[in-house]
């Protein structure tokens, strides 16, 4: 579907003039209407949040079948670390039954948008406002994030997302990896002795967080997996 078939559909009549003239000048398209189809479900989004992407739908559906495959139906706790618009936590709330999801973001305009996405899809998820880990205070099963992890002078990045996008959501410091090296390094504070942990990364990200894993957790393994576009875009690390 076109930007422009996209506005038709979802915006009133009424407002597709309007709708046209913030497209031309450089406003996305999810922004303009306010939505997005997200894993089969529709979300809210606005300037707070990322507009949810396709890589990241292959991250929870990669995620899911791990989780199926090393719990099956035990009951598990996850959290999900800098949750935007809530779009992963809710869509790993409805599809796993066997769940209970805590959802941390720093802004609270974000998770303005996390509470009305889970409302609107009748999912519930415990929200907290706080810095990655550290408004924790118990273990989970799961820890899963897409950070921030664009490096400050990557020139590359698209107008229309470094125009629109909310930059705390988007950049990080130490070459993208600081929120890696945070989490890391910080996860054991946070997690069962059998665990699952599962990032986002960008797209020559990969061996500098399997090294930051290998050194936190020697034993455990670790896998690189690709995107649709064979691009190096996940992260998994299991503590056995």
């Amino acid at each position: 579907m076109t930007d422009i078939e996209y506005l038709k559909k979802y915006l009133p009549s009424e407002y597709l003039e309007q709708g046209l003239k913030r497209l031309k000048q450089g406003e996305p398209v999810q922004y303009i209407v306010g939505n997005v189809n997200f894993y089969g479900l529709e979300l809210k989004v606005n300037k707070n949040v990322l507009i949810p992407r396709f890589e990241t739908e292959e991250l929870v559906y990669k995620t899911i079948n791990y989780i199926k495959e090393t719990y099956g139906n035990e009951k598990i706790s996850i959290v999900d670390l800098g949750t935007g618009s809530g779009c992963i936590a809710i869509s790993l709330k409805k599809k796993l039954d066997n769940c209970i999801i805590t959802a941390v973001d720093i802004s609270s305009s974000a998770l303005d948008v996390a509470k009305e996405n889970a409302l609107i899809n009748e999912c519930e998820v415990n929200l907290i406002q706080g810095d990655m880990l550290s408004p924790l205070n118990e273990k989970y099963d799961v820890i899963i994030s897409n950070p921030p992890y664009i490096e400050y002078c990557d020139d590359t990045v698209m107008d229309i997302v470094k125009n629109n996008e909310p930059n705390i959501a988007l950049y990080a410091p130490d070459n993208g990896l600081y929120f890696y090296k945070e989490i890391i390094n910080n996860s054991d504070k946070y997690l069962k002795d059998k665990f699952i942990i599962c990032f986002e990364i960008g797209c020559e990200q990969g061996k500098a967080v399997e090294k930051l894993a290998q050194k936190k957790y020697p034993n455990s393994k670790i896998y690189i997996e690709k995107d649709m576009q064979n691009r190096d875009r996940y992260v998994f690390i299991f503590s056995q």
